[in-house]
């Protein structure tokens, strides 16, 4: 029985080396598969899923917030690949579950569960509601040896929480690290801790 997947980990993690991993398997065996990416992540070119790593390879649909997807363009598929599923929106999550529901698909999702205030994104939410299997892909915390949880935001060396939470960057802004650390970078800053950070309204990309 077909199932959706939601792998999610911090920056830093490997989620899309993964997942080029498990296309490459596929396509290996002769299968056929679809590799979807939203549209708002264009660090490496709209059309390019890359890794960290340096390896990378093109998606066949490119999302944009208004689009919906065609049930027809699954034909024949035998594994849809979703990267960056926290940029898509509710819609976007539910036509998926519709997929594997509807068309028999196994469809696997990799992105991050919370942005750098540590709050859920949209996707990452409705997935975390619809997903048949939650599985998490773990790294370690930039500054110790602990598993890392969160994502911190960095500018010029230190911790902000300014700035929409749907945005992209390199590693020099964004790094996974432990509560440990992400408390005591805040702290740095003059924010006493995850209890007293202010829940904004998303903004608007």
């Amino acid at each position: 029985m077909a199932k959706l997947y939601f792998r999610h980990g911090t920056v830093g993690s490997a989620k899309t080396l993964n997942l080029l991993a498990v296309a490459h398997n596929y396509e290996r065996q002769g299968k056929k598969i679809v590799v979807i990416k939203p549209g708002f992540d264009d660090r490496y070119g709209v059309q390019e899923v890359a890794s960290r790593a340096g390896l990378h390879r093109p998606a066949h649909i490119v999302l944009s917030e208004s689009q919906k997807l065609d049930q027809a363009d699954f034909d024949q598929v035998q594994c849809v690949l979703v990267d960056e599923v926290q940029f898509l929106s509710v819609a976007h999550v539910e036509q998926l579950r519709d997929i594997t529901d509807q068309l028999g698909i196994p469809v696997i999702c990799y992105g991050l569960r919370t942005d750098f205030r540590s709050q859920l994104f949209k996707g990452s939410r409705r997935l975390m509601e619809l997903a048949d299997s939650i599985e998490e892909i773990k790294t370690t915390c930039h500054r110790c040896n602990r598993k890392a949880i969160f994502n911190l935001k960095c500018v010029d060396g230190a911790a902000q929480l300014e700035g929409p939470s749907q945005q992209v960057a390199g590693d020099e802004t964004f790094q996974p690290v432990c509560s440990i650390h992400y408390v005591e970078a805040l702290e740095l800053e003059g924010i006493e801790g995850i209890g007293q950070i202010h829940v904004e309204s998303e903004p608007t990309t």
